[in-house]
């Protein structure tokens, strides 16, 4: 080690006496003057002095007296330290040139300042000395005295040519001597310095000078052992200002001996420089105490050393993270291992440290880069380590526990050897689930297919199957689903999934969107039989075996399921006792079905099903003979439901019920005002074709006629063409021909756009696009269907144009049918669907109030399924961030802890985090931030914001080296977020202000 020493005043200055010898004679009046001033100027009464030598210099006559006062005036005035002092003194040289005092005039000047230690001034004038006019004693003194004020104006080699002069002086030559030998010192020749040292006898000078530097020399040699003998000598005598530094030479030497218990009390002992340590103090104290398996204290040291860049902080930083490890604090480790990686300074510490860092990284995650980058990086820079098989294992399954499944298909398939075939299937077997959860269904059944394709292992094998069934369905490709589940169900270990339980209902409903309501009937009852705590689920396997048998014309059977329906606790009821009702038509048990309709519109009134209800209720008065009430209820269903598909239907009725009763105007009225309200609609076409009839029969032809020019969709030789062209494209669905069935149907949508059968048709259309992907060229033919305001194929298309609007996060477009959803759904799953995302929508429009009330909603609802609770918990949450309620903020982030996965899942460990840092549990939010690194790595931003509030934990823990680390990374790191960069930058600078007072390394510009 080089320590930098202060220059020392020199151990013995001359004294410079002034005086003027006596005369035994009769003085003037001028020269009594002039020897009462000599007699106060010698006495240092220079003021007083001056004032007379100045009185008498200008009264007098005689030219010497004039000269010597001129002289000690300006003498005076330099000792007083006056203005000008300087200007008076080469006035007296030019004013006088030939007194004797030229010389002493400048020899004076230069002692006076060199006595007083104005080092500069005293070579101004030394400068000016004729040094031949100089006796040999005073010459000694000229060559010493310039010699050292050379020396103290840093002019060291021009110093040593005049100390070397007086070095065999005996009054200068110790001194002199002294000073070469630290000239030397200083500039690292120790032989010189040691030579110029021993040649000293001066034994004040040895006493207190030489044992200091005699052992930072033996020191700075190598000679460890002397060092210690001469400091330690050195540091016995009292009151050393050096005892700072000899402690060091000594704590070092044992350093450098491996003598580490020695090292540490003289290490401990060394005060720094001007009361600061420097990145390599911090080092050699640490390493001493890890050395010793002190591994706290090590810790303590080694993290006081910030930004180091040098080999010294490479050195410690790997060895700051092995004392992490001893003590468990495998994030810290992380941190230093990753530090000492990025330097080159030995490459043996830096491939080590890599390979730690990236074996922690995998164990622990990685809050800067993802866990499989680490790894490749690795791989790539030592392709041919003796580690390498591990780390190709350790990669792959980095990308599994990160869950970076694209990343990890993209891998294996351009690395197949990185791992086994059971590796690949279970790999393409999460990436397909991955997709499924994110709604890209074509591509989750491309993957979960490349898992079936390798069949190692049994059980994802068989939840490969159930999930690809599943996402064939919701593209509608309902065969295919068929097979899926069927594959499922012959695998041995499905019984041993959790989805085993839902098979019977999933395979009731796919049999039942392809019509086989036997099957469906039969996989629908076994699941009932097998019984479910999921009221919601068993209520809606109820619904559907009782539609089964409904459509089957099996009524009894019916009306017992919709009876069981109607027995469960706490869900919708409307549609199975609108269902039940009807089902006692078919059985004819007309009068029940009307106390049973006339219950349902009292006891739902505000079910979408109320108006099919009382048009039913209608149909079945006038079919047993109660006319005047059946055309009652009709005026009940077009004055309360104006908006239903049922109204124009329910007019036809009246107008058809007045054409049997002989009312012939009466039905005109009602069939001309259907036509009129109600155009390009089948209850049009109906009433047109009737009222045809009854014109026909009044002899009114030439009025039909004229009625019917001007109506654009009558157009009776058409109505076979569209009849045809619609059931040619239904075939080819119903083959499963998909592009032929799409060509189909958009030639009938082009030749017939307000045909029959063009509601359907564009539903048909929506359906297979949706099932190939294609959800822009679905969506506008869901949105017509919806538009329609009821009718069979309503809510499904209102439900799709939601969802596809929601996928794009078009919350400004979805906000008004997710809204007409909510109201007019009859699928309770619809209606949750429709309330959960409008939660979603009002709280992108900062409408927290209603985002709050949303989410009540769907809170209460006691059957919904994890992902969507959480997502309610979520927008909670949200909004009382926004508002500032940070207590209600975190009970809501506390429950979604509990179920949330995703983003949601990363978003709520990040605010766990920040509550426990704010409530000061620094060691448990760091813990949550250490699981947001290892589980949801993905989600950087919440990551980058989690590395913010760790930094702050750990320098609240008195750890700034992880403080200091974490934040630089933060700022290189993270530059896609300017926001928390910035934070992370002001906190970096409020720590290193505050640690540089105490470490000189730091640097704060």
């Amino acid at each position: 080690m080089f320590y930098k020493l202060i220059a020392f005043l020199p151990l013995v200055l001359g004294t410079v006496y002034v005086g003027i010898s006596q005369e035994t004679k009769i003085y003037t009046h001028d020269q009594k003057r002039f020897q009462d001033a000599l007699a106060l100027y010698n006495n240092e009464q220079y003021q007083a002095a001056q004032s007379i030598f100045a009185k008498v210099k200008e009264n007098t006559d005689n030219l010497e007296t004039k000269a010597n006062s001129a002289y000690y005036e300006a003498n005076a005035a330099v000792r007083l330290n006056q203005l000008g002092a300087d200007r008076l003194m080469e006035s007296f040289v030019e004013n006088y040139p030939t007194s004797t005092k030229r010389n002493s005039a400048f020899v004076d000047v230069a002692e006076y300042y060199f006595e007083t230690g104005k080092y500069p001034y005293a070579l101004k004038w030394y400068n000016k000395v004729d040094q031949y006019a100089l006796s040999p004693a005073e010459r000694d003194k000229f060559n010493f005295n310039y010699g050292y004020s050379l020396f103290s104006s840093g002019k060291k080699e021009e110093a040593e040519g005049y100390l070397r002069k007086v070095e065999n002086s005996e009054k200068y030559g110790s001194q002199a001597k002294y000073y070469q030998g630290y000239i030397a010192y200083q500039e690292d020749d120790y032989d010189e310095a040691n030579r110029r040292f021993d040649q000293i006898k001066d034994p004040e000078i040895l006493e207190e000078k030489m044992d200091y530097y005699q052992a930072d020399m033996n020191f700075k040699l190598g000679k460890f052992e002397e060092a210690i003998r001469l400091a330690k000598q050195q540091l016995a005598k009292n009151d050393r200002k050096e005892r700072s530094e000899l402690s060091k030479i000594i704590g070092e030497s044992y350093f450098n001996l491996e003598q580490y218990a020695d090292a540490i009390p003289y290490l401990e002992a060394y005060r720094g420089k001007r009361g600061k340590f420097s990145n390599t103090d911090y080092y050699l104290l640490g390493y001493s105490f890890y050395k010793q398996g002190d591994y706290a204290n090590a810790i303590q040291q080694f993290n006081k050393i910030i930004g180091g860049t040098n080999s010294v902080s490479q050195n410690a930083y790997y060895h700051l993270a092995e004392c992490y490890l001893k003590l468990d604090k495998k994030q810290e480790a992380l941190n230093a291992f990753r530090n000492a990686s990025q330097m080159d300074f030995s490459p043996q510490i830096k491939k080590d440290a890599d390979l730690n860092y990236a074996r922690l990284s995998y164990e622990i995650g990685n809050p800067y880069e993802p866990v499989p980058k680490v790894i490749s990086d690795y791989l790539e820079r030592y392709p041919n380590g003796e580690n390498t098989e591990e780390m190709q294992d350790l990669l792959v399954d980095s990308y599994i526990t990160s869950k970076n499944f694209e990343g990890a298909m993209r891998l294996l398939e351009e690395n197949p050897k990185y791992a086994s075939e059971a590796t690949h299937q279970k790999v393409a077997y999460y990436r397909g689930i991955e997709l499924f959860m994110n709604g890209n269904y074509v591509a989750a059944v491309e993957n979960l297919g490349k898992s079936l394709d390798r069949p190692e292992d049994s059980l994802f094998k068989a939840r490969a199957n159930y999930w690809k069934a599943e996402a064939e369905y919701l593209l509608n490709r309902f065969d295919d689903a068929l097979v899926d589940y069927i594959q499922f169900q012959q695998n041995p270990m499905a019984s041993s999934t959790e989805q085993y339980n839902e098979l019977d209902y999933n395979l009731g409903y796919t049999y039942f969107k392809l019509k086989d309501y036997d099957n469906a009937i039969s996989y629908f009852n076994n699941f009932t039989q097998a019984g479910t705590d999921d009221t919601q689920k068993m209520y809606d396997a109820y619904l559907r075996l009782g539609d089964s048998y409904f459509v089957t014309s099996k009524y009894w059977p019916a009306i017992e399921t919709y009876n069981k329906a109607l027995a469960l606790p706490g869900t919708e009821k409307a549609y199975a006792a609108f269902q039940k009702a009807m089902s006692y038509g078919f059985v004819d048990r007309r009068d029940t079905k009307i106390e049973e309709l006339r219950r349902f519109a009292s006891a739902y009134p505000n079910t979408s099903l109320r108006d099919d209800a009382l048009f039913e209720l209608a149909n079945t008065l006038i079919s047993t003979g109660q006319e005047q009430q059946g055309l009652q209820t009709y005026d009940r269903l077009i004055r309360e439901y104006q908006g239903s598909s049922l109204v124009p239907e329910a007019k036809v009725r009246q107008g058809l019920v007045h054409y049997n009763a002989n009312r012939n105007e009466q039905a005109l009225g009602e069939f001309r005002s259907v036509v009129r309200d109600f155009p390009n609609t089948q209850e049009a076409v109906q009433a047109v074709s009737t009222a045809k009839l009854i014109y026909v029969d009044l002899g009114r032809v030439d009025e039909y006629a004229a009625w019917v020019e001007n109506l654009d969709f009558v157009n009776v030789t058409d109505r076979e063409l569209d009849n045809a062209t619609f059931e040619s494209a239904d075939n080819q669905n119903m083959e499963g021909k998909r592009d032929a069935a799409i060509r189909g149907y958009e030639n009938y949508i082009e030749q017939f756009p307000n045909g029959a059968h063009a509601v359907q048709s564009h539903f048909n259309l929506a359906q297979l696009y949706f099932g190939k992907g294609q959800k822009d060229k679905a969506l506008p033919h869901y949105k017509i269907v919806a538009d329609q305001s009821g009718g069979e194929y309503a809510e499904q298309s209102l439900a799709r144009v939601c969802e596809i609007y929601i996928g794009k996060d078009d919350y400004v477009t979805v906000l008004p049918y997710l809204e007409r959803l909510e109201d007019q759904a009859d699928i309770q799953q619809n209606r949750v669907f429709a309330q959960s995302n409008l939660m979603k929508g009002y709280y992108e429009q900062n409408n927290f109030e209603k985002t709050l009330a949303y989410a009540d909603k769907v809170l209460a609802v006691p059957t919904i399924d994890n992902r969507i609770k959480s997502d309610a918990q979520i927008m909670i949450a949200r909004a009382a961030i926004a508002t500032g309620d940070e207590t209600k903020a975190k009970n809501a982030y506390q429950d979604v802890l509990e179920i949330a996965t995703g983003g949601t899942a990363a978003e709520a460990l990040y605010y766990d985090a920040y509550f426990k840092h704010l409530a000061q549990e620094f060691e448990a939010s760091n813990a949550s931030v250490q699981k947001l690194a290892k589980d949801y790595s993905s989600y950087k931003e919440w990551g980058g914001k989690g590395l913010v509030i760790m930094a702050k934990n750990f320098y609240a823990l008195g750890d700034a080296y992880q403080a200091t680390y974490i934040l630089e990374n933060v700022t290189t790191n993270f530059s896609q977020y300017p926001e928390l960069v910035s934070e992370a930058k002001a906190e970096l600078a409020i720590i290193k202000s505050k640690e540089a007072k105490s470490n000189s390394s730091i640097r704060t510009d």
